[in-house]
């Protein structure tokens, strides 16, 4: 059982997001309280798969030190190593329905990330998407996605870039529509489950 800040049982998070499913991990044995507690009536929710920890929080849930790496991954990999000057913070990181979802690597730093927006028509759309250089090729982003797909219902969007789009597909991810560039790179719109 997980539990809250106060000590109650985190039935909000299992109601909202399933985790029976979940095949990246398990979650932790303890029944210790988990680190952030139940801000906001929502669970932080830890998994554990070798050496590296998964992590999947609210920002209600994020102390400022563990925000500012996460933005700072995603400012190396998408500001300065794509060269894409764009707004970085867009607002969507704060609102109560966004998940950050990341993993740690030994020393705790994230090593990937990607977040999960809650989007008015009821759709959870996948974005900004990163791993640091120096862990790519190990299956983290896989991770990170395989994650979402297992721990969030009904239907997943995001726009991948195209490069990308055949590793999307062999995840179940459908194109949705026609390529479109943003910030300079060639985008598909896609989607998975209802």
């Amino acid at each position: 059982m997980i539990v809250g800040s106060a000590g109650s049982p985190c039935t909000s998070w299992q109601q909202s997001i399933p985790v029976a499913s979940v095949a990246v991990g398990t979650p932790p044995s303890s029944d210790a309280e988990q680190p952030g507690g139940n801000a906001g009536g929502k669970c932080a929710r830890d998994y554990r798969h070798g050496v590296s920890d998964l992590h999947d929080r609210r920002f209600a849930d994020l102390d400022v030190g563990l925000f500012h790496d996460l933005l700072r991954l995603r400012v190396d990999v998408f500001v300065v190593e794509q060269a894409c000057a764009y707004p970085e913070l867009d607002g969507r990181d704060v609102e109560p329905g966004t998940r950050h979802v990341w993993i740690g690597g030994g020393n705790g730093d994230p090593v990937a990330y990607l977040r999960v927006l809650a989007e008015a028509d009821g759709s959870h759309r996948i974005g900004r998407v990163a791993t640091r250089t120096d862990r790519r090729g190990g299956g983290l982003a896989g991770r990170l996605v395989d994650h979402v797909v297992a721990s969030t219902p009904g239907r997943l969007v995001l726009d991948a870039q195209s490069q990308l789009e055949d590793w999307y597909l062999a995840k179940g991810f459908v194109r949705t529509g026609d390529e479109f560039t943003e910030d300079g790179i060639p985008h598909v719109p896609m989607a998975w489950g209802d």
